[in-house]
């Protein structure tokens, strides 16, 4: 009896696997169809937590403004923290601000500087990251915390392996940073599981005025498009 009430409940689960295909393809179209046409961005990545008053709030929204001045975009994940900074400097510039918005327990919650028509909303972690990765003529990572190194090593990685095309990755703050690259060359290089061309993949900035330069330099050469 217990067998057949577990195979029930198994039976049951697939079959609602299967319905929330639709959902999951739901997301997909409508990310698809209203990102297609914004035109060319740039994502600004970093924590959820960082206050008005810091440092790196105060450079991602020098930062994005820079960038809207330069006629980029600026996405984010929607949210508040180096999120909001991001949105806010677009804003601020008057360039287009687009925000990724996650359903999540804590910590999400949509930030006021983002456009009104370009606001999308995602369930699903997986959906949301392909729009960035589509869609993003670049990566900007300010300093944060899990979500934020699980997007830059998912660029890296499908850039890496050419399932999409390059694009700049520059990520924010030598003090911060420079710990993981030493890592990364010192650890992860030496023990041959990547290769040196690897690392040329990501730039290391600290000023506003360096990240606008890397990605001008990088389109002087590349065409501006979605990357896959």
């Amino acid at each position: 009896m217990r067998k057949e009430q577990h195979h029930k409940g198994w039976n049951q689960i697939k079959t609602n696997d299967s319905w929330a295909l639709f959902k999951i393809m739901g997301e997909f179209v409508n990310g698809f169809e209203r990102m297609s046409v914004i035109g060319p961005c740039v994502s600004i990545f970093g924590s959820a937590r960082t206050k008005e008053d810091q440092e790196y709030y105060q450079l991602a929204v020098a930062i994005a403004e820079s960038i809207a001045n330069a006629g980029y975009g600026v996405i984010t994940g929607g949210g508040p923290g180096i999120m909001e900074a991001g949105n806010r400097g677009a804003n601020l510039a008057g360039g287009t601000s687009v925000g990724l918005n996650i359903d999540l327990p804590f910590e999400q919650h949509d930030n006021p500087y983002i456009d009104s028509d370009k606001s999308l909303d995602f369930d699903y972690f997986f959906v949301r990251k392909v729009m960035f990765v589509k869609y993003s003529q670049g990566f900007v990572v300010m300093p944060g915390g899990f979500g934020t190194l699980d997007e830059l090593f998912e660029a890296i990685t499908l850039i890496q392996t050419n399932k999409i095309e390059k694009f700049p990755i520059i990520l924010v703050g030598t003090k911060f940073w420079s710990g993981l690259i030493d890592w990364i060359k010192n650890t992860m290089l030496n023990a041959g599981n990547i290769s040196p061309k690897d690392l040329d993949l990501i730039k290391i900035v600290d000023t506003k005025e360096e990240v606008v330069s890397i990605i001008d330099a990088f389109y002087k050469g590349h065409a501006l498009s979605p990357n896959f």
